[in-house]
């Protein structure tokens, strides 16, 4: 019923058919944290084509291979997104041990892309952590920073001390 009222929405305000058919094809799970940069739970192969349609130009992993013994290999992840055309970059993080080194390489792998980005692991906070936390220590106000990973639908206040230690940086 929300599709047809969706649609319906979509047709009378002068859009097609098409405009819902297009939301359909983005997971529910690629969550917008900023212009052009989606964060999310782990992905599948089968998620490459939608983050393709999405104009994803870049996939960040951020989740160590044999966290979970049932996850996808990233190597498996990785050749899929490069035979759609996207580049893909590991910066595997275990739990919050997020370092600078992590900052550095998320740092490079965004230098070196001009699209939008969608970054991984296995829930999407971690994700969501190290792209604050790079903000941050590049001057961006930590409040704005937790709002935006709130907004995504990532609670991240409790990690204010980690986001201020980057800022020192």
């Amino acid at each position: 019923m929300k599709r047809i009222l969706t649609a319906l929405a979509a047709f009378i305000v002068g859009g097609s058919m098409n405009a819902a058919a297009e939301d359909d094809a983005v997971p529910n799970k690629f969550k917008p944290l900023a212009e052009n940069f989606w964060v999310s739970p782990q992905i599948s192969v089968e998620d490459i084509a939608s983050a393709k349609q999405l104009g994803v130009t870049l996939i960040i992993n951020n989740r160590p291979d044999g966290e979970e013994f049932s996850q996808p290999k990233g190597a498996d992840i990785e050749a899929a997104a490069k035979a759609a055309g996207i580049a893909y970059v590991a910066i595997p993080v275990s739990g919050a041990n997020i370092g600078p080194g992590h900052l550095d390489a998320l740092d490079a792998a965004m230098a070196e892309n001009d699209g939008a980005v969608l970054a991984f692991c296995r829930s999407g906070t971690r994700s969501t952590l190290v792209r604050a936390m790079s903000k941050a220590r590049g001057g961006e106000p930590i409040d704005a920073l937790v709002a935006e990973a709130g907004a995504a639908g990532y609670n991240i206040a409790g990690q204010r001390p980690l986001l201020s230690a980057a800022a020192k940086h």
